[in-house]
């Protein structure tokens, strides 16, 4: 988590800085208010690809997850079948 919130310090610093900088540019109104939009909106396609990266690495480990689960249950399935046919053997053997 630490890395996480240690990124996302950076892009908030950065983009401030970016905004602030566009601000304070000799310009005219309009130009700057364009910058400021388009560079929102850069900024924001950007987190939003971030943002799906994460949720589709987090679905994919779910995946692996319900899968490792799966496989040890039917193991265990298994392996208490082979049990309870061994105890069956043994008490038609005595």
């Amino acid at each position: 988590m630490k890395t996480s919130n240690t990124i996302l310090g950076i892009l908030g610093a950065a983009a401030a800085g970016a905004f602030l900088g566009v601000l304070f540019a000799p310009e005219k109104g309009s130009e700057t208010r364009k910058k400021i939009k388009d560079k929102s909106k850069d900024y924001g396609d950007n987190l939003k690809g971030k943002v799906d990266g994460i949720i589709g690495s987090l679905s994919t480990s779910g995946k692996d997850i319900i899968e490792e689960g799966k496989a040890k249950f039917n193991q265990v399935k298994d392996e208490f079948n082979a049990a309870k046919d061994e105890a069956k053997t043994v008490k038609n053997n005595y």
